[in-house]
């Protein structure tokens, strides 16, 4: 099963594209574990965690309109990793969540 569940904060406004006829919305999300003592008593500083978001067709349309840097967001997704090679022939990797669905949270 290849299933991945995200509560974080949007780090930029959505960029979109099209690819043929599909509009696909990309940006970062911002998901962080808190800073806490462990087992043995050390500290352990709070931990931000950068995802990147895949949005497609109608979820894209509402990233568009109403997903803004700092909105909140619980994500169900799947991971995908893409590889390819840039300008410089330097193979490239990265690794992404495509949205299945979403919600808009408060801020809070």
């Amino acid at each position: 099963m290849n299933k991945v569940i995200l509560c974080g904060f949007a780090g930029q406004d959505p960029r979109i594209r099209f690819v043929q006829t599909r509009q696909v919305a990309e940006f970062s999300l911002a998901t962080r574990e808190p800073a806490h003592t462990g087992p043995d008593g050390a500290r352990i500083p709070e931990l931000t965690e950068w995802h990147n978001i895949v949005m497609w067709d109608s979820a894209a349309a509402f990233a568009e309109k109403y997903i803004r840097k700092g909105s909140r967001l619980l994500i169900e997704g799947r991971l995908r990793t893409r590889h390819w090679e840039d300008r410089n022939a330097i193979k490239r990797t990265v690794t992404e969540i495509y949205v299945d669905t979403f919600e808009l949270l408060p801020r809070g």
